[in-house]
Order: C-alpha cells, then structure tokens, then sequence
C-alpha cells in the first residue's frame, strides 16, 4: 500500500499547520494564496480533472515502484494518482504551505503527505528508504523561481529518477517556458489541456542534461 509514516513527518518537518482546519471551498483557499504567495503557487484556481489526467498519461502504473508529487495544492492530481497507484507503488505527496498540507493531510490520511520543502525531497525518500523515483509531477512555479532554486529541484529530480523515468511538470502559461525546460532536458514533450482554468497543459520530460 503506498507508504505512510507519520514518525518521519514530524522528523523532517516540524508540524506548523493550525488545530483547526482551514474552511471553504478548495477554490477559494487556492485563490487567497496565490494573492498572498503567487510566486510560490502556480495558479489561482485548483486543477481540472483533465489536467489531472493529462499530468498522469503514459504512466504504466503496474510497474511504478515510487511516485513523488510536489506542491500537490488542495490535491486534484493527488486524488487521481490515489485512484491509480497499486499496492506496489509508493506515493510521497509534498507540500510546504501549512494549510495546504493540512486540507491534504485530512483529505488523504491513507498515504504519505510531508509539510516540507521541495528542494529537500531526496533526503524525504531517504528517511523513508527510498534510492529511486520512476516519476516526479511537480506542480510548483519553477520559472518564477530563483534559478538556483529551481535548478535544485530539478537537479534533485534528475538524481533520483530511475532510468526511464519522466519529470512532469503543470504549466498555466501553455509553451511560454518550453524552451527553459529543453535547456535542462533532452526530450520534452508538451500536451495542451484547453479545459482547465486557465487554461494551460504539462510537460513530460526526459534525459536531464543540467541548465543550459
């Protein structure tokens, strides 16, 4: 069953979130944050089903040992890999806003959800006994980030991905930034998903190749 361990959530992160769960409806929590933080969250509105789905085609989940999804927001594309993974596969849901991970941690008490920081992940999956990934979906702004930070993550995605493996990354802004993501990957592929609000679509990327 996907991996759970409460012992190592407070090991790595201290547990800020408040006793009492953040109310309304997922939408309203995703736009106050992105007014409060829009460097740090992607978009104003929670992602479609679709950009779920799109984020998760081509993933052979029979064979996938290990899946990290970072900056999961309220959880659509948790929701759907909850649908998908098997008992073999190992679920690690990452998010460093405390009443994000919070509305997470009560939503999904089944799998493994870390208040903590992205840039850290690889020391996250080994506390857990975790030396690879077959797929990271991040969800986070990367573009809008410090290149030293978002070259970390990426960097630490890369190191942890088994061979074949696929960085997956939601955009709001479709084919803007295709061109930073081929200066660190050797395949990218874009698929466009018109329904989702706004509008936008996910890069699958391959062969890291460091920032170019």
């Amino acid at each position: 069953m996907p991996l759970h361990t409460a012992s190592a959530d407070l090991k790595t992160t201290p547990n800020t979130t408040s006793g009492r769960p953040h109310r309304g409806p997922d939408w309203w929590l995703m736009m106050k944050k992105f007014w409060s933080k829009g460097r740090s969250i992607a978009s104003f509105a929670p992602s479609s089903r679709f950009m779920a789905r799109s984020m998760l085609a081509g993933i052979d989940f029979g064979t996938a040992r290990c899946v990290v999804e970072l900056g999961a927001g309220t959880g659509p594309i948790t929701a759907e890999l909850v649908r998908r993974v098997g008992p073999q596969t190992k679920l690690l849901v990452i998010e460093i806003d405390p009443d994000l991970c919070g509305r997470l941690k009560a939503r999904f008490p089944q799998i493994d959800v870390v208040q903590g920081d992205a840039c850290h992940f690889d020391k996250l999956l080994a506390d857990r006994g975790i030396t690879q990934v077959d797929h990271v979906c991040s969800a986070l702004p990367l573009p809008s980030f410090p290149a030293p930070l978002r070259e970390t993550i990426l960097a630490t995605s890369a190191r942890m991905l088994a061979p074949g493996g696929t960085f997956r990354q939601l955009t709001v802004m479709p084919l803007v930034y295709y061109r930073l993501y081929c200066g660190y990957f050797q395949d990218v592929r874009f698929r466009f998903v018109p329904l989702n609000l706004p509008p936008g679509g996910v890069y699958v990327c391959r062969g890291y190749r460091g920032p170019g």
